[in-house]
């Protein structure tokens, strides 16, 4: 597919990952456009050139500018980046929907999967705008915000089912900090991102508990084999799960206090309540959403979770974090490749 070039993008929205990505945006030469949910949001980002909200201490770049104006941000935009919380996107998505232009490729950092529906987020992008594949793209790796911001070197995977839209994306978001990787394995991308989620609960709460590396490399690494088992059953390739889409972000989410997922599990395994955790933060850690929906297509699919089975225990009040680590210890014994 070929795609005319204007050279903007529209990111929606300005949260912590979207004005991060706006920056590797404009270094690599784009005009970006942040839709921002509230307009007092995006007159800071205008007047004072940083994010107070979210990315508070970096300043932005001149190229990168806000709105509150849905109509405003769309015009002319050849990418719609999207980088709202999963489960508001078909809600949202209806809404902007009409204003997208006619050929402009769509592009998700989201890592979810839809609740009730268990549809990744490519699909319900093509649900709600009727985008054919060679339309819709997905990037996805070991990209912790805080550090994109401070432009730290990282790498991605761009995927898309049409390769020249997956190389167009490539040249559109490569600076001398950010290396992204082109795949056409949307699917593999989308389920390692929104899975490692869920692993990062798990090992937070491991770390909250006050266990060790052992521990959480353990759970790291099953949590590898969980993803990869349900990707594969569903047709991903499984190099995917192996490279920045699958073990890379899934390291980086394990690994970093930085990572919401982490923390998130972190404090249940320090006794807190998810409805405790949710009042102490405004930000959303995509797995305590997901790992439901992740653990119903695993079932559907006939594919054994223990991981996003207990993490959805957990999360739900149904088990108290020691219990699932208690829970996991206790399963039948058998081969490492079983």
């Amino acid at each position: 597919m070929s795609v005319a070039n204007t050279g903007k993008v529209a990111i929606f929205s300005a949260g912590s990952w979207g004005t991060a990505f706006s920056m590797v945006l404009a270094d690599a030469g784009n005009d970006v456009t942040l839709w921002a949910r509230r307009a007092e949001v995006a007159d800071a980002i205008n007047e004072g050139r940083e994010n107070t909200e979210y990315l508070p201490g970096v300043e932005l770049p001149p190229s990168v500018t806000a709105t509150h104006d849905v109509e405003k941000a769309l015009h002319g935009a050849d990418l719609v980046v999207l980088a709202t919380p999963s489960q508001s996107l078909r809600e949202n998505l209806t809404a902007w929907a009409p204003y997208v232009e006619p050929d402009a490729v769509l592009v998700s950092l989201m890592k979810g999967v839809e609740l009730g529906s268990l549809d990744r987020m490519s699909e319900v992008i093509h649900q709600v705008t009727g985008a054919g594949p060679e339309r819709i793209a997905v990037i996805s790796g070991p990209n912790l915000a805080k550090e994109i911001s401070r432009r730290e070197p990282a790498a991605s995977v761009v995927a898309c089912a049409d390769e020249e839209v997956a190389r167009m994306l490539q040249q559109r978001c490569h600076t001398p900090a950010f290396r992204p990787y082109t795949s056409v394995d949307v699917l593999g991308c989308e389920l390692g991102g929104a899975y490692k989620n869920v692993v990062g609960l798990a090992v937070g709460m491991a770390v909250g508990l006050g266990f060790g590396d052992n521990t959480t490399a353990s759970l790291i690494t099953r949590g590898l084999a969980e993803t990869a088992r349900l990707a594969m059953k569903l047709g991903a390739n499984p190099l995917t799960l192996m490279g920045l889409a699958g073990l890379g972000d899934l390291v980086a989410t394990c690994s970093s206090p930085l990572s919401r997922n982490r923390t998130f599990g972190e404090r249940l395994g320090q006794g807190m309540t998810t409805a405790e955790i949710y009042a102490s933060t405004s930000q959303v850690a995509e797995g305590a959403k997901s790992c439901s929906s992740l653990r119903a297509l695993a079932e559907r699919s006939g594919v054994d979770a223990p991981v996003a089975q207990y993490v959805d225990e957990v999360v739900a009040g149904r088990m108290t974090a020691q219990e699932m680590m208690d829970a996991i210890l206790a399963r039948n014994t058998k081969a490492e490749t079983d």
